[in-house]
């Protein structure tokens, strides 16, 4: 760590001296001090990002499919120092492999259990990818547009429809004996293949467009609707789960003792002025309060919690969409969790954002007695724009922002980005953003990338690309 900062100062002073020099023989010529410090960025990337150099532009390029196919790392253009190999590319891979879970944990996985976002229910949902030889085997399918994926503390996994008022959450216990299974997502029960007893509906969560799960060891579940605002009506609010009974890290046997069973569920309504009055248009950051959502009317349905955004008057964001939990400030005891709003690029210049929720430490979430507050991590601007999935790195701290842009209508490709915590200053913002990662293909998009407990070996899908079915890369070389 001395070293680090003795070579951190030494850049900045050299900078510093570079800046005085530029603005003093340049002031009259508009010194851009802007570009100076995204400069700087670049320069330190090695010691803040762990990339030797960022990349500077975004692709133009669009790969052919025989080219995707002869050799599928063509669809990637990684910072210098940065490396790629492909984990799959199995014929039998989804098309729209979207976000990723490592199992059986992160720090030696065997398998990748990924979501599959598709509207043929007759096609794979869920799959699993032996990370030995990249191997694919469909343990569900029946959902429509599976997304999110996470890997609960009791040994199950989650998985959600983003498909806006029907759609649902999934619990998989034992997924690596779970195989062809087929879900009915209106009765909400499984059968055929082999361990259909190993899926269960999570209605008590609600309906909703899901996208983001940030889900705590307890099972209180944060997570949001990915919807956009229309006419008026707000775009998709947070919402949280507190279960009925806590997880207190029993090995569950069967998914009648997952704590996602049964629970309470509250929207999020920011504005705490004049006895929490001051909500509405204009209150997206701040503190705010947890509203109880009624319970719906039929339990085996679930509440419709898209109609209850507009009826309680929950804030809407433009499409919130990949939540993901800080595990530094949870090894604190602490509840914080940031994602993404992804906005619209093209026809609204809605660039997005990436935003941060605390929750009191995680007891006062359990209680429901914290104040929760929504702050900004990163504005979103014409090169960073529509960021959609997130990642934490460990070990550096890091957020990876994926990007789901206009593609072709805006010329180029999307990218990852690396973006810093903030520091000590007196903003609450990111401290910096460098690219890292490109696509070459002007359809295709980042999503679901997932680092394993080292912060150096970074798993992601490249969705909806060229090949026509799905593909997975290992990105390697992070100091």
């Amino acid at each position: 760590m001395r070293i680090i900062m003795r070579k951190l100062l030494l850049l900045s002073v050299a900078g510093l001296v570079g800046l005085a020099t530029t603005a003093g023989a340049s002031a009259h010529q508009g010194f851009d001090f802007g570009k100076w410090r995204d400069r700087q960025l670049r320069k330190a990337s090695e010691l803040l990002f762990g990339v030797k150099k960022p990349l500077k532009e975004s692709s133009t390029e669009s790969v052919d499919q025989a080219t995707a196919e002869a050799d599928p790392t063509s669809l990637a253009t990684v910072a210098r120092g940065l490396n790629v190999r492909v984990v799959t590319s199995d014929p039998n891979a989804g098309a729209n492999i979207d976000m990723i879970a490592l199992w059986p944990n992160d720090s030696h996985p065997s398998h990748l259990i990924v979501c599959n976002e598709i509207d043929d229910t007759s096609l794979p949902g869920v799959q699993r990818v032996r990370l030995s030889d990249g191997s694919v085997e469909t343990i569900l399918s029946g959902t429509i547009a599976c997304d999110p994926v996470r890997r609960t503390a009791w040994g199950t996994i989650l998985v959600g429809e983003e498909n806006g008022s029907s759609g649902q959450v999934i619990e998989i216990i034992r997924p690596l004996e779970t195989t062809d299974v087929v879900f009915d997502r209106v009765a909400g029960t499984a059968s055929g293949g082999t361990g259909a007893a190993n899926v269960a509906s999570r209605r008590a969560l609600g309906r909703l467009s899901f996208e983001g799960l940030a889900l705590y060891p307890n099972g209180v579940l944060y997570y949001g609707d990915e919807n956009r605002p229309a006419t008026g009506t707000p775009g998709g609010a947070y919402f949280k789960f507190i279960p009925t009974i806590p997880w207190l890290g029993e090995t569950i046997s069967d998914l009648s003792q997952s704590p996602l069973a049964a629970g309470t569920i509250y929207g999020l309504r920011l504005g705490k002025r004049s006895d929490n009055t001051d909500y509405g248009q204009g209150s997206n950051t701040g503190l705010g309060t947890w509203v109880p959502i009624p319970p719906a009317l039929d339990p085996s349905a679930g509440q419709d919690l898209r109609a209850q955004t507009a009826s309680l008057k929950l804030t809407g964001y433009y499409r919130p969409e990949d939540l993901e939990v800080d595990p530094e400030a949870l090894a604190a005891g602490r509840v914080r969790f940031c994602g993404a709003n992804t906005g619209n690029e093209g026809e609204d210049h809605n660039w997005g954002e990436a935003i941060c929720f605390t929750d009191g430490t995680l007891a006062e979430a359990t209680a429901n007695t914290a104040i929760p507050e929504a702050q900004y991590l990163v504005i979103g601007t014409p090169e960073l724009a529509m960021p959609d999935n997130v990642a934490f790195q460990p070990g550096r701290g890091n957020w990876i922002l994926h990007e789901d842009g206009a593609g072709p209508d805006v010329g180029r490709n999307n990218d990852l980005w690396a973006c810093l915590e903030d520091g000590q200053d007196d903003d609450s913002l990111s401290d910096g953003c460098v690219r890292v990662a490109t696509l070459n293909d002007l359809n295709a998009e980042w999503t679901g990338g997932i680092f394993d407990t080292t912060g150096r070996n970074f798993y992601v899908s490249v969705q909806h690309n060229v090949s026509g079915h799905g593909v997975i890369l290992k990105i390697t070389g992070w100091d």
